[in-house]
């Protein structure tokens, strides 16, 4: 069962963010380039997915920078945002400033839009 809004806040307030094990909701592609892209659907229902002629339109397109993209790579529903924090400051190194509080800070909001959720909330 869905654990109501009010729920999920209690246990994302208390919880300690670097434990939290964060699962992707949608797909994404990546580029060229390595930046990734998340395609979160423009409607939930199959009704408006079926009428719609162009494929562009079934579509929004979130185009993430170097970090978002390495971040949202790093996220497989296995390791939690410690593990991410540390691998990622391994790859990226020199790149990377205050690792723990930029990653957690994207991953928050990503999880404010409801493009991410937590194994430990859901």
């Amino acid at each position: 069962m869905a654990k109501s809004f009010f729920e999920r806040r209690k246990i994302f307030k208390t919880a300690n963010y670097l434990d939290l094990t964060p699962v992707l909701i949608f797909n994404s592609e990546e580029s060229e380039e390595g930046l990734i892209t998340i395609l979160i659907p423009r409607f939930k229902g199959k009704f408006m997915n079926k009428y719609i002629v162009r494929e562009k339109a079934r579509y929004i397109y979130l185009k993430l920078d170097e970090l978002g993209s390495a971040t949202w790579k790093a996220v497989d529903g296995k390791k939690n945002v410690g593990q991410i924090c540390g691998e990622l400051k391994e790859t990226l190194g020199d790149k990377l400033d205050h690792a723990e509080e930029r990653i957690t800070k994207f991953l928050s909001i990503l999880y404010n839009n409801r493009h991410i959720t937590f194994k430990e909330i859901e």
